[in-house]
């Protein structure tokens, strides 16, 4: 008996997706598990560094390291939670990680952590403009806001779980430089919050500490910064990258 057409292409699916579910959702990934427990790699992969942060268990900074750009996946370099914040650039919670970010890699560094949109204290200098007051966004009660007077209206701190979505948005710019000393990758994580990978500036930003606390001459780790540092894909694409893991392996030998 032959099956009408439109059932024979829905039953060719049909095993195509059981063979595909079982050759890719099963056997291939218990081959890697299986893999990872072959002697001499089980330890490489149960304790692997490959896309981690160099911090220490409160999160703090390891002095010692270079930092890699902050991750959104996850709590940091989850791959089962890969990917970006989706916030745009004026969201009040992206600006709030952004500013606190810019402060403390200034601190850290011994530079001007200052950006615009962001106030001296690492917080969103972002108002919520009403006809005879305004509040400021990124400080809650009882922080005193960045500025007492925005256009002869007194401006407020924040109460917690108030909404002030009736006011309007209003991002202050501030006298922060155009160019800030702390650059962009340190203070945004990638798209899929699973690359490390930092801008040569980033990178140049933080010889200086790493030399430092090794004690070693400035010039020596800036010649590992160059030899881990790849350049454009195919030559355009993209801006030369520093590889954050294999810099600091080649730091620990060094």
């Amino acid at each position: 008996m032959r099956l009408p057409s439109w059932l024979a292409q829905h039953l060719a699916a049909l095993r195509a997706l059981v063979a595909l579910t079982i050759v890719l959702g099963l056997a291939y990934p218990l081959l890697m598990v299986a893999a990872a427990h072959i002697p001499g790699l089980s330890g490489r992969a149960s304790r692997s560094l490959i896309g981690q942060s160099f911090t220490d268990k409160d999160g703090n900074p390891l002095r010692q390291y270079f930092q890699s750009r902050p991750s959104a996946a996850g709590a940091g370099y989850d791959p089962t939670a890969s990917g970006a914040s989706n916030l745009g650039p004026e969201n009040l919670k992206l600006l709030s990680e952004v500013c606190a970010r810019s402060k403390a890699v200034g601190e850290l560094e011994g530079v001007d952590g200052s950006r615009p949109y962001c106030t001296p204290d690492g917080a969103a200098a972002v108002l919520a403009v009403y006809p005879d007051h305004a509040v400021s966004l990124g400080e809650a009660c009882p922080a005193r806001p960045f500025v007492s007077q925005y256009r002869a209206r007194p401006v407020e701190c924040a109460r917690p779980g108030a909404d002030y979505s009736a006011g309007v948005t209003t991002p202050i710019r501030g006298r922060a430089p155009d160019r800030p000393a702390v650059p962009a990758d340190a203070v945004t994580a990638s798209g899929s919050g699973l690359d490390p990978h930092i801008s040569v500036a980033y990178a140049n930003l933080q010889v200086h500490r790493v030399a430092g606390v090794r004690h070693l001459p400035e010039e020596r780790v800036r010649r590992l910064v160059e030899a881990h540092t790849r350049g454009r894909t195919l030559g355009f694409m993209g801006e030369p990258a520093v590889n954050v893991l294999e810099l600091n392996r080649a730091l620990d030998r060094s």
